[in-house]
């Protein structure tokens, strides 16, 4: 029995070092980043200074009453939870493009040019997103910007 001891002892060893690492690591608290502290959103080779939205009268607000937005300027939604986020064109004085985001950080759809006279309609995607951009209208086809495209956010 000694002998199989030493023989074995090594392996027995890692043995339980690797069940000590992969015990502690599955306690470990999961990191979260802080969407409230997103400052720009890189896109399509882009760096875009955000404005947040991150509550619901904030989300309704949007860029509602607000009289034009610079060529690298935006507003970012951020919701609590992936879902299908719809949106409208009340009280809109410019028109804009609508980028959604997934979770995953690409892009899931695009909504280019929608127009101040189109507040009867809403735009969405038929798939779940996280974040919602708006930006100046031209932006998407200007930076060729498309589905599926990478986002970086910097805090």
């Amino acid at each position: 029995m000694n002998n199989f001891l030493k023989k074995y002892s090594f392996l027995v060893v890692i043995i339980f070092c690797l069940a000590v690492f992969l015990l502690v690591r599955g306690s470990e608290p999961e990191l979260r980043v802080d969407n409230s502290k997103i400052k720009e959103v890189y896109l399509a080779g882009e760096r875009i200074s955000v404005d947040l939205a991150l509550s619901n009268e904030e989300h309704a607000q949007g860029l509602s009453g607000r009289t034009n937005l610079s060529p690298n300027e935006g507003l970012l939604f951020v919701f609590e939870n992936p879902g299908r986020y719809y949106f409208w064109m009340k009280g809109m004085n410019f028109p804009i493009d609508i980028i959604w985001i997934t979770e995953d950080m690409k892009v899931s759809y695009i909504k280019e040019n929608a127009l101040p006279t189109d507040f009867l309609e809403t735009f969405g995607p038929d798939s779940d997103s996280k974040y919602v951009l708006e930006v100046v209208a031209g932006f998407s086809v200007e930076h060729g910007l498309k589905v599926g495209d990478r986002v970086y956010f910097s805090y």
